[in-house]
């Protein structure tokens, strides 16, 4: 079974504030690499399978379907089969996809650092189908610098 997993609309933020330039595409897919490292490594290497795809934003008819209206937007989206309903038999299996919104993620952030860590939680809640709860109880555990459970440093 296929599925397509919204992600949750503007981390709690209103859209309309006023951030620094547009960084060029390159500049951004080098902030995903960056938020792909940021991962805690127990995570980064559960994430298999996976096509990460930058867009420039959320076509208007996707918006619709999903019944997001300002001032929230979208900053990423899930396609394909989720952890939850992964079977014995899931393998040899096209990658899953993560799009991740670029125009969204630049008008939420404030500067490099936060889009950076916007990134990474977008790719952890879309991956792993996490609510922004859960994704914050990661950060307080394990991006705050401490050992992973094996007492390795992340």
């Amino acid at each position: 079974m296929t599925a397509t997993i919204s992600g949750w609309s503007s981390r709690g933020r209103a859209t309309t504030r006023r951030r620094r330039d547009r960084v060029t595409r390159k500049e951004f897919e080098q902030h995903v690499a960056e938020a792909l490292r940021s991962i805690p490594r127990r995570f980064r290497n559960a994430m298999k399978n996976i096509a990460i795809v930058v867009e420039d934003e959320p076509s208007a008819e996707l918006l619709d379907e999903m019944e997001i209206e300002p001032p929230d937007t979208l900053l990423g989206l899930y396609q394909g089969t989720p952890l939850t309903e992964r079977h014995w038999g899931y393998g040899n299996a096209l990658p899953d996809r993560v799009l991740i919104f670029q125009g969204p993620h630049e008008r939420e952030s404030d500067d490099d650092d936060d889009l950076v860590v916007a990134i990474a939680e977008t790719l952890i809640h879309h991956y792993f189908g996490m609510s922004e709860e859960q994704i914050e109880e990661i950060e307080e555990k394990y991006w705050r610098g401490e050992d992973d459970e094996d007492g390795d440093a992340l």
